[in-house]
């Protein structure tokens, strides 16, 4: 996280669109972006889920229903938002949700490969978590 600076793209509105399981940014810029929950929660920043280095990542599988229960704001550099899974450990800045908008695509299909190469599902309870780089097998169902 790189804190706020005069290059930091602050959103201007943050809307939680709890029936389509959407959370739309709008930038100070004019760009907005709606990004699933799902992908949220995939893309989650938490030491939990991408590690303290290279190689330490976990795969995030079945999160295909994630639901966001509620935002938190953190200060006035990031959200924090609370999934029906449990998870609420990621802090997401202002540089960190821009990113993730501006790279959706790239982003969502690496994270597609990767499911694909591991065996592994977005949808709940065909997978556990697994190690970005597969260690078992995890077969769809």
């Amino acid at each position: 996280m790189a804190g706020l600076d005069e290059t930091t793209k602050i959103p201007t509105e943050i809307k939680l669109h709890r029936k389509s399981r959407i959370l739309e940014l709008t930038f100070e810029t004019g760009e907005r972006f709606a990004l699933s929950f799902e992908f949220l929660r995939v893309f989650t920043p938490s030491a939990e889920a991408r590690g303290h280095g290279p190689g330490q990542e976990v795969l995030q599988v079945g999160k295909r229903d994630v639901d966001i229960e509620r935002l938190e704001p953190v200060g006035n550099y990031a959200i924090r938002p609370v999934f029906s899974d449990g998870h609420d450990s990621g802090l997401y800045s202002w540089d960190v949700l821009y990113n993730l908008g501006s790279h959706h695509d790239q982003l969502w299909q690496a994270y597609l490969d990767r499911l694909s190469v591991a065996g592994a599902s977005r949808d709940p309870g065909e997978c556990p978590a697994v190690p970005a780089k597969p260690q078992g097998n995890c077969s769809k169902h």
